[in-house]
């Protein structure tokens, strides 16, 4: 009767250190991948650290909805001291933020019936301007998709400290999106694309407008809880900071479960263009219920002809290789590489961090490093691109 009381006991210690809803573990040969191919990854990422180029990094690269390598790299700290970087550490998503928490939440909304994609922004924030040329013509009015595929003509960003002399900090999500609002825009909405960080603000002030919750709990409880992802927030709790890998140091101190994008931490650290922070692994299991057309382990989050309109390039802006939150073929997804097909997706993240997802091959790259510790000097552009190629030349096997 002991040994059986020792048994359970030593299999309930396992279950409370294994990471919650972790996708189940293949060798690369049995989803149809070289193992010899596959390491060179790590070779390359063990140079870039060589090279200064990142501190640290977690990989991790999935297929057919089992993880097939799963590994962490370098120092998730360099200042004040050193600390070996961990699979299961926590890091600050930046704009892995717009597709994971703001565009999903966008779509939930539109499945319920609550908003239109072809809705008009201003029926939401009245005091969302107009472009007017030089002429003093004004042009249409920008609509919820202009701003998920940033074509809405809104500037890329805004200067965080004269917002904070404006409106104090923390700012109210409701005074940024109206100051976000009345800037003048670029162009008419729908001609050109730019890279946005103030459209996905204004998004996520229309969720807490449509909703009554910000966009931190709106997720939560639709996306991270019933997907089991317990290691995906924003603001992390303090019982995580120890495994929240540092970004760049200000002030002579890394900021350690802080975001790091200026205009998400001058709202507290809840926004919609930045402020999310998750594991590898909890990516995994987001990025498994996307190549599952929204849902994972029985749990539905998206329809699949929802999943299917974010992922592909929306029509009526073909221009900005954009889908519905989503990257598929601007200048800014050199991450997926350059084998994987025209399905492919993903987004990256200011801080150094990065997925990639194939739906024709069913694989998933994760790569997150802290490219920003501690001095925000560090590069991993070119770095995506190889990870992904050296993923992609991996799969030997396709159906």
């Amino acid at each position: 009767m002991r040994k059986i009381y020792g048994v359970i006991i030593f299999f309930l210690i396992i279950s409370i250190n294994l990471p919650a809803q972790q996708l189940p573990v293949a060798t690369p040969e049995a989803l149809g991948l070289s193992s010899t191919r596959l390491n060179i990854a790590s070779d390359i990422i063990k140079e870039a650290i060589d090279r200064g180029d990142i501190p640290g990094a977690v990989l991790l690269v999935t297929r057919k909805g089992h993880i097939v390598l799963r590994h962490a790299f370098g120092k998730s700290q360099l200042v004040p001291e050193e600390r070996e970087m961990q699979p299961g550490m926590i890091f600050d998503m930046a704009s892995i933020t717009k597709p994971v928490a703001t565009a999903t939440s966008i779509m939930i909304l539109v499945e319920r019936g609550e908003i239109r994609l072809w809705d008009k922004v201003k029926a939401y924030i009245p005091e969302f301007s107009v472009y007017i040329d030089e002429e003093g013509n004004e042009a249409a009015d920008a609509r919820l998709w202009h701003l998920l595929t940033h074509t809405s003509g809104l500037l890329p960003y805004a200067n965080a400290k004269k917002i904070e002399e404006k409106y104090g900090s923390p700012c109210p999500l409701d005074s940024m999106a109206v100051y976000i609002a009345k800037l003048d825009k670029t162009c008419p909405p729908g001609t050109e694309f730019h890279y946005s960080c103030l459209g996905f603000i204004t998004l996520a002030n229309i969720i807490k407008r449509v909703t009554g919750m910000p966009v931190d709990q709106f997720s939560e409880k639709h996306i991270f809880q019933q997907l089991g992802m317990k290691h995906t927030f924003y603001t992390p709790p303090e019982k995580f900071r120890d495994r929240c890998v540092p970004t760049e140091v200000i002030d002579s101190k890394p900021l350690i479960g802080v975001v790091h994008d200026p205009l998400a931490r001058l709202q507290g650290g809840i926004s919609g263009n930045a402020g999310l922070f998750s594991t590898a692994d909890d990516m995994a299991i987001f990025a498994q219920m996307m190549l599952q057309g929204g849902v994972f382990n029985d749990v539905r989050i998206l329809s699949p002809l929802t999943v299917e309109r974010m992922t592909s390039v929306f029509p009526e802006v073909k221009f900005s290789g954009r889908g519905l939150g989503w990257d598929l073929n601007s200048a800014y997804s050199t991450n997926g590489g350059d084998l994987f097909g025209g399905k492919s997706y993903g987004h990256s993240g200011y801080t150094g961090t990065s997925i990639w997802i194939d739906p024709e091959t069913e694989t998933t790259v994760i790569l997150l490093t802290n490219r920003v510790h501690p001095n925000d000097d560090g590069s991993v552009v070119p770095l995506r691109s190889k990870i992904a190629n050296i993923v992609a030349g991996s799969i030997l096997e396709v159906d």
